[in-house]
């Protein structure tokens, strides 16, 4: 017989705000506050507004001009070290009652726990030991949190997602049956995770609009529909999930690319972008450098001011795979030239190296100066070296001292948000 598991999530309401309010003794749930950095335009976006300000109708990543003027909130600047440090407390009462090896960090304010050992192990019901759980962490950092639980990962999810929100105790739970009774008519389909609004409108054009519509419709046409992603929406519509934790632990990802984006502070002409993107590009370098791997293909794609006008975006075939700076950066920069729209200011950027290869399969041809290409790596590795002893702005390149360029702000950034350190 199957044992029946019980997994919680834990997620921390509104963390960022949480962690700006208590860190200036305030109350977490009461405090009118957003975190934001006011340095940049109005423009800028709220990573986290206070559930006094949500409660006022000012929604969770808006901009700050979006807030109504006769609200007197604090802005608070993000500050990502301390909601690291904070993060790591929280992970520290997870460990006084359970194994590593049974909590999964799905974000920094969201955490999975399989407590199915646990339960019997501290003659604890499930919804006794979430509340424990959260007592603690209340206690201990002063951040309310919420609870789903499942008897699945997914449920668990939902039962955060949807129904905690709801309960008194901010504790939700769900079972298959349970799930089936509550919210099989449950709208909108956007509510329920790894449902976007682009998969809900598909499955409108089939006159489907809830979990009950998704599990009584022919199986053959969702997959006509969605190929093998059907699989995963029949069993989620039926609150079924196969997957444990244990398999996502040992989950490795077959990925052989990465990419890197940023917003720009206001809106950039065009040479003043390509100064950004040739940092970036030299960043990426060095990042493909410390991971020993080599690239074939270099995308870009560009965001302008004009919300409304579509972004540009194009591709490059190196002539052989690279990591070195004086190969890939000329490539990136004949592409920017290519693809960005003369007419419009540049306000977002982004790249992707893909193809990852090995460097132990680097080719040459004919033109290759071998020499050349053994100093400039060396160099490369002498200048990581530095910048992991003494910091990334230890060593910098003229390029990065340029009026508009970014790279040495985003050094001393975390997740491209102020760390908190100035």
């Amino acid at each position: 017989m199957e044992k029946i598991r019980c997994y919680f999530i834990i997620d921390m309401k509104s963390f960022f705000a949480a962690v700006e309010c208590t860190d200036r003794w305030l109350d977490a749930m009461s405090t009118k506050l957003v975190v934001a950095d006011s340095r940049r335009t109005d423009k800028t976006i709220c990573l986290a507004v206070s559930p006094a300000m949500k409660a006022l109708g000012v929604k969770n990543r808006c901009r700050l001009f979006q807030i109504p003027k006769d609200i007197d909130y604090i802005i608070a600047p993000p500050r990502m070290k301390k909601y690291i440090s904070y993060a790591a407390k929280i992970y520290g009462v997870y460990l006084k009652y359970m194994a590593k090896e049974d909590i999964y960090q799905y974000s920094i304010d969201e955490c999975f726990l399989d407590v199915t050992a646990y339960l019997p192990m501290y003659k604890l019901r499930a919804k006794e030991f979430a509340k424990k759980l959260i007592d603690e962490i209340w206690q201990t950092t002063g951040i309310p949190a919420t609870c789903g639980i499942g008897t699945n990962m997914y449920l668990a999810k939902i039962a955060l997602d949807i129904t905690a929100k709801h309960a008194p105790d901010r504790i939700g739970w769900l079972t298959e049956e349970k799930f089936k009774k509550e919210l099989w008519h449950h709208k909108p389909l956007t509510d329920f995770w790894g449902i976007s609004t682009g998969i809900s409108n598909r499955l409108a054009k089939h006159g489907i609009h809830d979990m009950y519509g998704i599990a009584s419709f022919d199986e053959n046409r969702l997959y006509k529909e969605f190929g093998v992603n059907a699989e995963l929406l029949i069993d989620h519509s039926k609150g079924i999930e196969t997957c444990l934790l244990e398999d996502i632990k040992k989950y490795k990802s077959k990925s052989k690319s990465f990419s890197t984006s940023q917003i720009l502070p206001e809106a950039y002409t065009k040479e003043e972008a390509k100064v950004v993107l040739n940092e970036m590009i030299q960043e990426g370098c060095y990042r493909l450098v410390r991971e020993k791997v080599i690239t074939p293909l270099i995308h870009i794609y560009l965001g302008y001011q004009d919300e409304h006008h579509i972004g540009t975006k194009g591709t490059k075939r190196l002539t052989l795979p690279t990591n070195l700076p004086s190969k890939i950066i000329p490539a990136a920069l004949e592409l920017y030239d290519k693809i960005v729209d003369k007419n419009k200011m540049v306000r977002r950027i982004g790249y992707d190296f893909s193809d990852l290869q090995t460097e132990s399969v680097r080719q040459m041809d004919f033109f290759t100066d071998l020499k050349q290409e053994e100093k400039e790596e060396k160099l490369l590795k002498t200048v990581l070296s530095i910048k992991d002893k003494f910091g990334k702005n230890a060593m910098l390149r003229g390029i990065d001292f340029e009026k508009k360029a970014t790279q040495r702000d985003r050094n001393e950034q975390i997740g491209g948000h102020r760390s908190g350190e100035d």
